[in-house]
């Protein structure tokens, strides 16, 4: 546990260069960078909530299937069909970091 953090301290002190200030010395953020932030927050988000939405759905009909075998093939389209409207979110928020990042 010391050793992981020791590691992580020692890459953070000697990544410093990465971030230095590019020479917008007033301390505001110019709009190229808002529209990186906005992409990296939108893509990241997305697929956050899309892994945990995911999940939930597969545990909910491991859950049903092994309640209820029988109902296996009822349950099988309604949850494909939520899969793919949670997977369709994430593909949009992609798109949308897409347009954001071609406005850098």
């Amino acid at each position: 546990m010391r050793n992981s953090i020791l590691i992580s301290i020692a890459t953070l002190l000697s990544a410093a260069p990465a971030f230095a200030d590019g020479g917008a010395s007033s301390g505001t953020l110019s709009n190229s960078a808002l529209y990186a932030l906005g992409a990296s927050l939108a893509i990241g988000i997305a697929a956050l909530g899309g892994a945990l939405g995911q999940g939930r759905i597969g545990a909910s009909a491991m859950d049903g299937i092994a309640r209820n075998p029988q109902a296996a093939k009822a349950m099988f389209v309604p949850m494909i069909l939520g899969l793919v409207l949670i997977e369709s979110l994430v593909i949009y928020a992609l798109v949308i970091a897409f347009m954001l990042q071609g406005k850098i």
